[in-house]
């Protein structure tokens, strides 16, 4: 029996949720809709983004709706043009079985006398933005005064972008004996004096603690100079060459900023923030949900209604204004169960508002270094190993094998592999080399040698192991699943960093003989385990949570280049390579990916989706011209600029040939 039915939810419903592929309600869900369901009560429901809250008030108000009666039933508000969009359509999926149901959205950028046409038509719910609800009601376009709903879905954010004048007045033209659904990710001051207003006696529902982050997302800070944070986001993107995130500013001015720097540096990134137009935020976002972006730059309110699965990353460029707002970022990965990581790059200066952060989320940060030149071409380096392992065959090439094959006769296997890893190699250790370490508190040059180390008993040493995250490990799994093979203590394992196909950690020196003798040739059910000694050590032994986790660094140390079975390469240790993008789209690089052949041999030339050009906030042909108005329910607070964003003279990554 599919656990939806349990809940007392109508066929009709049931039949929707089928179709929709839900099988097991979310915690919210299984809390809110019984209550809903059997009471007519107002409810207060405090749980974090992306935990399934808009089904929870979607199912049963649908069923509370009266299809036959094409009266305006039910009011959901919500704070941008984004997600009330994504409400509707969602109620629209759910209610597809419901004859006679309608539902409409009112917002602003759009026509206003067209969705009055819809109201009048008949609609029984609609879902609005508060700014163009209270024009509408203003100007006599909707009657809202008979409603039996009213649901308040992200209200501290709407209040926080400023709209609780017009959600008072809003709630003030509707029945006092209707009842209001309010759902929050927390609960700040104004959300409470609103429930305390509007609402008689509410059912209270919390999913996790209040104002407390989920717990599929991992909590990261890295410590630099001002000058150095836009070198820090790029060299956290090249750490992670799978990397499909969500970068945070402040402004409008450095969303665009960055966004620009990254876009000139060959990434594939985009800007989103509330001065673009309909058509441009609609087309940043059909690229960044086909995954042709991996880093979405974006202010906090242009943000609220990103709906996107398989976020692997949040970025906080810059730390939020106000600190709930933080609960609301990190809420954009750590989806449906997955992990993901928030990170923050932050000066010394703002290290206390992390503290005020972890009291909120109730969860701890670790403290971690920005990975040296040499770890970030490692990475890349053995991720391209992998990349090329995992390609799958096109056999229209047999054709060519013939000419290719007489192009690369004479050539070895361990001569061809270095030739073709060399190819975006150089170009990279070119790059790298001359970059100084970030790692130090006060970005002091640091550059960790390349050259192999003797290994001491009290010294840390790092591993390359050939597992990861396709292999069902998580930092804190691989940490446990090492510490229990070798028998080793729980600080003895270290420094724990999981890429997709492998992983770096550390040990004393004293443990290497143990490590290299249990887990070379260990077999972990039916997958041969490689072990080998990195010429980094990966930093100095971190410091470590309240929980005695580790908070070490980014990246791995300085395996060999070669990176095949074991098979070590004399070319010169660094490289780089874009990171994976989806087969059809514009990668920065990275190898063999689907998309259509670019100058600079393996891996392609800079990443320029077809119509963009360099300097823009979008891809695609979405310039970044400003228009005259501001569309309601995307504006943000008045530009200041912010520690960290200017224009500072800077070294462009590599320009493939």
């Amino acid at each position: 029996m599919n656990k939806f039915e349990q809940l007392g939810l109508n066929e009709s419903l049931l039949l929707a949720i089928k179709d929709l592929g839900f099988e097991n309600p979310s915690e919210v869900q299984e809390k809110a809709i019984p209550v809903l369901l059997e009471q007519n009560t107002d409810l207060v429901a405090l749980a974090q983004t992306g935990t399934g809250k808009t089904a929870a008030f979607g199912f049963p108000l649908i069923q509370k709706i009266d299809a036959e009666d094409r009266s305006t039933q039910a009011l959901i508000l919500s704070p941008t043009r984004e997600l009330c969009l994504q409400i509707t359509n969602e109620i629209k999926q759910y209610s597809k079985y419901v004859k006679g149901l309608h539902t409409v959205a009112v917002y602003g950028g759009a026509s206003i006398t067209e969705q009055a046409r819809d109201i009048k038509r008949g609609a029984q719910i609609i879902v609005a933005t508060p700014g163009r609800m209270q024009d509408m009601i203003n100007r006599g376009l909707v009657n809202i005064k008979n409603i039996n709903y009213c649901i308040l879905d992200e209200a501290d954010e709407m209040l926080n972008m400023g709209f609780y004048e017009d959600i008072v007045s809003i709630l003030s033209d509707t029945p006092d004996e209707k009842n209001t659904w309010l759902f929050s990710a927390t609960m700040p001051a104004e959300v409470a004096r609103i429930a305390k207003k509007f609402m008689h006696e509410p059912a209270e529902i919390t999913v996790g603690s209040k104002n407390s982050g989920t717990a599929t997302v991992s909590h990261e800070f890295y410590c630099v100079n001002a000058r150095d944070r836009y070198e820090a986001l790029k060299r956290l993107a090249d750490a992670n060459p799978d990397i499909f995130s969500v970068v945070f500013c402040r402004t409008k001015r450095d969303t665009q900023a960055v966004a620009e720097k990254l876009i000139e540096d060959g990434y594939s990134a985009a800007a989103l923030h509330g001065d673009l137009s309909q058509a441009q935020r609609d087309g940043v976002m059909k690229s960044f949900r086909g995954r042709q972006i991996q880093m979405l730059v974006a202010t906090d309110v242009a943000a609220r209604g990103i709906d996107v699965d398989n976020i692997t990353h949040v970025v906080n460029y810059q730390l939020p204004d106000e600190i709930e707002t933080y609960t609301h970022r990190s809420g954009r990965t750590g989806r449906a169960g997955k992990l993901g990581t928030s990170i923050v790059i932050i000066t010394k200066s703002e290290l206390r508002k992390i503290s005020s952060i972890e009291r909120i989320i109730q969860q701890k940060f670790q403290e971690k270094t920005i990975p040296s030149g040499i770890e970030i071409c490692e990475i890349q380096l053995l991720h391209l190993a992998n990349k090329i392992k995992d390609t799958e065959v096109d056999h229209e090439i047999d054709n060519y094998l013939p000419a290719i094959n007489e192009v690369l006769d004479g050539l070895s296997k361990e001569e061809l592999i270095k030739k073709m890893v060399s190819v975006e190699f150089n170009r990279f250790i070119a790059y790298y080399k001359k970059k100084r370490d970030l790692s130090g508190e006060k970005g002091e040059r640091s550059e960790r040698s390349s050259e192999p180390r003797e290994i001491r008993a009290g010294d840390p040493v790092r591993y390359f192991i050939n597992i990861g995250s396709r292999d069902d490990f998580d930092w804190m799994q691989l940490k446990d699943f090492l510490k229990d093979t070798l028998d080793l203590g729980r600080d003895d394992v270290f420094k724990v960093d999981v890429k997709e196909g492998f992983s770096f950690f550390n040990t004393d020196g004293e443990h290497t003989d143990k490590v290299m003798s249990i887990l070379n040739g260990f077999d972990m059910n039916g997958r041969r385990i490689n072990v080998e000694i990195s010429k980094n050590d990966g930093g100095s032994r971190e410091r470590r949570d309240h929980n005695g986790r580790s908070s070490g660094g980014f990246g791995g140390g300085g395996r060999s280049s070669g990176g095949f079975r074991g098979e070590r390469s004399s070319a010169p240790r660094s490289g780089g390579f874009g990171p994976k993008i989806e087969r059809g789209s514009a990668p920065r690089g990275g190898g063999f990916t689907g998309s259509a052949p670019r100058e600079g041999g393996f891996g392609g030339g800079r990443s320029e989706s077809r119509g963009s050009s360099p300097r823009t906030g979008g891809v695609g042909g979405f310039s970044s011209e400003r228009p005259a108005r501001r569309s309601e329910g995307t504006s943000d607070r008045a530009p200041r600029r912010s520690e960290g964003s200017s224009d500072t003279p800077r070294e462009r990554r590599p320009r493939r040939s």
